[in-house]
């Protein structure tokens, strides 16, 4: 499978995950900035508002897909939240969570979800 296709069948994946767990999906590929935030979500247990990065790969054997989130990635995604709570007018405490997927047809799934991977003073 190539690498567009596993991305979006684990973008798939993560929103109906979260879903499950209770969370409402606001906007999924929100871009800005050249970034892009693959899930912006609503996580009403905590009244926070949830961008997610999602990370797929067929295989981990020589790294984890949440470790592909590095630094500047991490400085990316913030950058593009910054822009979507500007632009939707959001006063709400907002966290960055990976979700991290390994998926192929050979393996059963799994399912990472780090919660508050990273935050704006991980980058200080």
């Amino acid at each position: 499978m190539n690498t567009k296709l596993l991305g979006n069948k684990g973008e798939q994946i993560a929103t109906d995950y979260l879903f499950g767990k209770g969370y409402k999906i606001l906007h999924r590929n929100f871009v800005a900035f050249g970034a892009e935030i693959d899930i912006v979500a609503m996580d009403e247990s905590t009244d926070s508002i949830v961008f997610v990065e999602v990370k797929t790969l067929s295989n981990s054997y020589f790294e984890q897909p949440y470790e592909k989130v590095n630094f500047k990635k991490q400085k990316q995604i913030i950058k593009a939240a910054n822009s979507y709570l500007v632009r939707h007018n959001i006063e709400k405490e907002a966290r960055f969570d990976v979700v991290s997927i390994v998926a192929n047809d050979a393996t059963p799934m799994q399912i990472e979800h780090i919660i508050s991977a990273f935050s704006p003073f991980d980058l200080l």
